[in-house]
């Protein structure tokens, strides 16, 4: 795979030619129809012609050169085609292209889509993802959990071999509730009776894991949080079911702020099967524009994560979105829509926008002009972003990546994740 940087002029039929990929496949890899558009800027996979096919050597070709392109190694070459002296490959000559070794990770998603639109999101993309994770059940103060209508999407995620995980969270009418937390975690008859809830619903839908996700949790609470997950590790491990977090992207074990100061990033590191950090909405609706999942920032997160937990027990955060802010921006003047990356893309063409690229947050943006002579800048990602992110999670050896949320129209990522990993099942 290959990914190219639209320039003025380019055509996807001049592309084709270019890099002597059949047209139908550069459609394929990118969902792109006749009417697609070409934006200058935009980021267009160009897929391998090499999948254990075959490559004939072009005059000044080495066997180096010839790897780099199809992403395999000079010494998989030479075993594929019996090579006795690697330096002499003759112009003409027909090399079997191997296919490269990838990673193997574990790919998480979540959802709110729980209906038809759900299972049909899942029949998709269910191929690339370990885990679907529907949300999410809500914690209530007596320990109690509310209901959720997510059987069918259970039985979707079985059909394609993704394993489900519940999600519980201390959510209510929109925001996080701090005294939900608080008082779960400070009574341990409200725990007893949630364990119990928890592992009743595990049990009884088919869940193979859960993902606690409890935001805004009091900072005097910290220790209670960690209390809390041992003895849901110590309920649900003789069952063989997972526990796992989601962490709010701190810099350092003494961060504050409410969203941090009782998320004890060593505590769950050694409590918990793996942790989920939420690298994303650096850039968010209610704020100023900047890119969703700037990479610098990410990777700042990641440093610290590392150096209190095991690599093999963090997942990273990714979106699946952007945004649009009108400018100038104003503090609590209007929130931003959210936008799709293929939406992105649409909007870009028809305001005759450029893409530019951001190299320090490895992210794309664009500037435009509303029918209002209203200016706009959409931040989001592209195979370029997403790209950048995967070399970090091969770089870091990390366990995998999470999603947030389905349902966002990105064709891109799902062919750039599988060209670069190799997706564990655990059904």
């Amino acid at each position: 795979m290959q990914i190219h940087t639209v320039k003025k002029g380019d055509s996807l039929w001049e592309l084709s030619q270019r890099y002597d990929v059949p047209l139908e496949h550069i459609y394929a890899a990118n969902s792109f129809t006749a009417q697609s558009p070409l934006v200058i800027g935009q980021a267009v996979i160009i897929p391998s012609p090499g999948d254990g096919l075959q490559h004939k050597v072009l005059v000044g070709e080495s066997l180096w050169k010839i790897g780099q392109r199809y992403g395999v190694s000079i010494r998989q070459l030479v075993e594929a085609n019996h090579l006795t002296n690697p330096a002499l490959i003759m112009p003409g000559q027909l090399l079997t292209i191997p296919k490269a070794a990838k990673p193997i990770i574990e790919v998480n998603a979540y959802t709110e889509k729980l209906g038809s639109n759900g299972i049909e999101l899942v029949n998709q993309i269910g191929d690339y993802l370990t885990y679907l994770s529907p949300f999410s059940y809500r914690v209530q103060m007596n320990g109690s959990l509310t209901p959720l209508d997510d059987s069918a999407i259970i039985n979707a995620a079985y059909s394609k071999r993704v394993a489900p995980m519940m999600v519980i969270t201390n959510f209510e009418n929109g925001t996080f509730k701090p005294d939900i937390a608080h008082a779960v975690l400070s009574d341990s008859n409200y725990q007893s009776s949630l364990i119990a809830n928890i592992l009743n619903v595990m049990r009884e839908k088919g869940y193979l894991a859960i993902n606690v996700d409890f935001e805004y949790v009091p900072p005097a609470d910290r220790e209670l949080y960690n209390e809390f997950l041992q003895r849901l590790v110590d309920a649900l491990h003789p069952y063989n079911l997972q526990v796992s977090t989601a962490l709010a992207p701190k810099l350092s074990a003494n961060q504050t702020g409410t969203l941090y100061e009782a998320h004890d990033y060593a505590a769950h590191g050694r409590i918990v099967d793996f942790v989920i950090l939420m690298t994303y909405e650096w850039g968010w609706s209610g704020g100023p524009p900047r890119a969703v999942a700037p990479l610098n920032e990410v990777v700042k997160v990641l440093n610290f994560a590392l150096s209190v937990i095991p690599s093999e027990k963090i997942v990273m955060g990714m979106p699946l979105y952007g945004y649009d802010w009108k400018l100038p921006y104003v503090q609590g003047g209007g929130w931003a829509p959210t936008v799709s990356p293929y939406e992105a893309v649409n909007r870009a063409a028809k305001y005759g926008a450029t893409i530019r690229y951001d190299e320090e947050s490895q992210s794309p943006y664009y500037h435009y002009y509303d029918e209002e002579g209203r200016e706009h800048v959409v931040w989001y990602e592209d195979a370029r972003s997403v790209q950048a992110k995967f070399d970090i999670v091969k770089a870091y050896k990390l366990r995998g990546v999470s999603y947030w949320v389905l349902g966002v129209n990105f064709p891109q990522n799902w062919f750039v994740l599988g060209e670069n990993f190799t997706i564990k099942k655990l059904v």
